[in-house]
């Protein structure tokens, strides 16, 4: 399932999730058809999970395709993220006022993602009931919370050995 978040962060923007730990530059592990492919994926998995009415579905699917939108955006804001992380990682560059403003823009697309849900639940819940809305959220959460696990199992933490550096022993 990594390469199917990776692509749901990444959206138009195809990368690899270990890219921080990778001593070359970053390689396509996908084409932009198969991010096309994985989207389509995703919105059947959500219409399947969403059991809409005709009526439901009517208002739901043009409320799903701006919020999509928006969400992408906060990923590419994430997908460069890490790759900042990355470049300063393999480097050897990552400063402490560098790890502040990374930490920094991470709060703010944690910020924004969180201002993203109030305000797309307000908004679908003016179109749906407020079940079906939490229920959408619900959807959405799992696949935020798989695209944090990968990065999270993906990403080496600062400080930790770099596999590509050889270690001098005494």
């Amino acid at each position: 399932m990594r390469l199917w978040a990776c692509a749901v962060v990444a959206g138009a923007v195809v990368m690899a999730c270990p890219a921080a730990g990778r001593a070359q530059p970053e390689q396509p592990l996908i084409s932009q058809a198969e991010v096309e492919r994985i989207r389509t994926e995703k919105k059947a998995w959500i219409a399947l999970n969403m059991n809409l009415s005709s009526a439901e579905a009517e208002a739901f699917w043009p409320f799903y395709e701006g919020y999509q939108k928006e969400l992408q955006q906060l990923n590419l804001r994430l997908v460069r993220l890490v790759e900042s992380y990355g470049t300063h990682y393999r480097s050897n560059t990552l400063t402490d006022d560098i790890a502040r403003k990374l930490t920094d823009e991470l709060f703010a697309i944690d910020d924004a993602e969180l201002k993203l849900r109030r305000t797309g639940y307000a908004r679908l819940t003016r179109v749906l009931s407020p079940v079906k809305a939490s229920r959408y959220l619900q959807l959405e959460s799992r696949v935020h919370t798989q695209v944090r696990y990968e990065l999270a199992a993906n990403l080496p933490l600062i400080g930790d050995v770099r596999p590509d550096i050889p270690r001098t022993t005494r």
